[in-house]
């Protein structure tokens, strides 16, 4: 599964050319005229997206669950000063080019841990608000750790990711939890679902 979002906006641009199309539906078929015929190439949206994303970046990249942040890491425990410089600038370029950001007062950020040892699946959601001077904060609103969870506990494991105020209080969220973990969501919608990539 491709998570690059530059692909998306491609593959969203083609399939957008035929308006209430159903993107599986959608072929693509562009001809040569010829004194004697036609010459054609036929396929799908995002066959072409993915030609059109070649030709101007590379080969997309596959789906990778880790955050940049462990990428980053994983790279350089294998003295890969390249990947590791790819795994961050990656990470930025993919948070900063994002359509919906930056965060805006009101937002709302859920971050989703996975069970990791005695710590049991939960979420957190925070609230975004203006911090002043161009600055917002990321405050803790809620999470979903069960009523019986040690509260002496909760203190430890929750809010991370809060800040009182911060000039991107996303990105460490974003580097460490990665972009996979996050949904953010503003006026109602989801402008960003990661678990849904």
């Amino acid at each position: 599964m491709r998570r690059d979002r530059r692909l998306e906006i491609i593959t969203d641009t083609i399939e957008r050319l035929i308006p209430g199309a159903v993107p599986s539906r959608i072929t693509v078929r562009v001809a040569e005229d010829m004194p004697r015929g036609e010459n054609t190439w036929t396929g799908s949206a995002d066959g072409l997206a993915v030609k059109v994303f070649t030709a101007l970046f590379g080969r997309p990249r596959t789906a990778d669950d880790r955050s940049p942040l462990a990428r980053a890491e994983d790279a350089k425990r294998g003295r890969d000063l390249i990947g590791e410089l790819e795994a961050l600038t990656t990470g930025h370029v993919d948070l900063t080019t994002a359509p919906w950001y930056p965060l805006q007062p009101g937002d709302l950020v859920h971050v989703h841990y996975e069970q990791t040892g005695e710590l049991p699946t939960f979420g957190e959601t925070y609230i975004v608000g203006d911090a002043s001077g161009g600055l917002l904060s990321m405050q803790l609103l809620a999470h979903s750790l069960p009523a019986d969870y040690e509260p002496s506990l909760v203190e430890t494991v929750t809010g991370w990711f809060g800040s009182e105020a911060s000039d991107d209080p996303i990105y460490d969220a974003w580097f460490e939890g990665g972009p996979q973990r996050l949904t953010v969501v503003r006026h109602g919608r989801a402008v960003h679902n990661g678990g849904a990539q």
